[in-house]
Order: C-alpha cells, then structure tokens, then sequence
C-alpha cells in the first residue's frame, strides 16, 4: 500500500488498518514457525506497511497539534 493512499484515509480508519496488519503479522510469524511460508517476504512487506501506516498516522497527529 502507499503512503499517497493511506493519506486519503481518517485517522480511525488508519488505526483499524492497522490493527489489521497487526493480527495478519502474528499470523504470518505463527505459520512461518510451524509450516514455513510460501513467500517469506510477505512478512516484509507487511511490517513496511506497518510503518507507513504509523508514518501517515504520526503525520495526521502532528498537523492536528497545529
């Protein structure tokens, strides 16, 4: 996902993306522990949009204070 889209996004919607990911994340860890993965990048990726998404939501926090 890119940080253009998420800007788009409200705040509560960002914060339920994230939450999102966050369960994907543990998911993933858990089946790579257990079976291995198919495409051990995809935990990669999903922590890189886990950023972005904390990026976009400290962006959005910090224009508020303002």
């Amino acid at each position: 996902m890119k940080a253009s889209e998420l800007r788009q996004l409200t705040k509560e919607e960002l914060e339920k993306k994230l939450d999102e990911m966050k369960k994907e994340l543990l998911k993933l860890r858990f089946q790579q522990k257990i079976s291995g993965l198919e495409n051990p990048m995809a935990i990669r990726k999903l922590r890189k949009d886990i950023a972005r998404v904390l990026t976009v939501l400290k962006e959005k926090e910090v224009a508020s204070d303002d």
